[in-house]
């Protein structure tokens, strides 16, 4: 009776101190999206759970995606503790820089390159050849914070010499790059403002019309969407994190096809030492769109 009672006594024993050197389950790190697939969940969290189950699989990490309802959300969780980890367009990133909030955590590559572009889009059969065809038309645009579907369409315009207050006979602010490649297919507008990446995606999945597309204009190269990562996250996790994201295409068991990038595209890898200064140019390009104008391009906007 005294040695089943001792053993039940060391069993406990060695449960507590069991429990007690155990570490508690480490919470996901949040992820959240722009929402670069016309705002919907799926489309977004699909073109990113494969990368991010890689990186999860290869470094023991988890992960909880999310998509945002806008640029500006992005921006706002960043820095207000609610995201630890983002997918955003080069001016995102730079506002959220700027707050002091976030930094670069890695760049996609894909064929040697980090770049992607911007697009003026209008349908084969409208008369619309050059951007200086938009003076008197109605033109699409996505959030106000997009770099590739508002900001470098918007001073593509002003080098053309359009000014999109006084040239363009309506604005329209669609919130995404597929609202606006859509708006232009239902002919609600004459022409569309994009990522090359988010018109290549509808060509790729089929969407009735999107091959009927032409380019208007095509914009200087921008520095890949890029993830970044709250500032407040210790040394030690942004270390890990750079880490598995520049070794992830090459880890044991990875498929090539898990590695995506902006709209679901397979790309090669990614670069965790990315020049921050590379988005110079972006700033530039930001810089150019005063308070002012964008306070008359949003007026403009809600015109009907």
């Amino acid at each position: 009776m005294r040695i089943g009672l001792a053993f039940v006594a060391l069993a406990a024993l060695v449960g507590l101190s069991a429990c007690a050197g155990s570490k508690p389950d480490t919470p996901p790190l949040k992820v959240l999206l722009i929402p670069a697939d016309g705002g919907t969940e799926s489309g977004t969290l699909a073109d990113y759970r494969p990368l991010f189950a890689a990186v999860g699989k290869s470094a023991g990490l988890d992960f909880d995606l999310k998509v945002a309802q806008s640029y500006g959300a992005v921006v706002e969780a960043m820095c207000n503790g609610t995201a630890d980890i983002a997918f955003v367009g080069p001016v995102t990133y730079l506002q959220a820089k700027q707050r002091g909030c976030a930094e670069l955590l890695a760049v996609a590559v894909k064929h040697g390159q980090s770049v992607y572009y911007a697009g003026l889009f209008a349908r084969k059969d409208a008369p619309i050849h050059t951007i200086g065809d938009l003076r008197g038309r109605d033109v699409a645009f996505g959030d106000v914070n997009s770099t590739s579907s508002f900001v470098f369409p918007m001073v593509m315009l002003l080098d053309a010499g359009v000014d999109p207050v006084k040239d363009l006979r309506a604005i329209r602010l669609t919130g995404s790059h597929a609202n606006s490649l859509a708006a232009l297919l239902e002919r609600r507008v004459d022409a569309a403002a994009l990522s090359f990446d988010s018109y290549e995606k509808a060509v790729r999945e089929g969407v009735p019309g999107a091959t009927e597309v032409a380019v208007v204009a095509r914009s200087e190269p921008i520095p890949y969407p890029p993830l970044i990562m709250a500032s407040r996250l210790s040394p030690a996790l942004k270390d890990k994190l750079r880490k598995a994201l520049e070794a992830v295409a090459k880890a044991p068991g990875i498929k090539p096809e898990m590695i995506r990038g902006y709209g679901g595209a397979q790309v090669d890898g990614y670069n965790a030492h990315f020049p921050a200064e590379r988005f110079d140019g972006a700033a530039a390009k930001m810089a150019l769109l005063s308070d002012a104008l964008k306070g008359e391009i949003l007026k403009k906007s809600s015109e009907r």
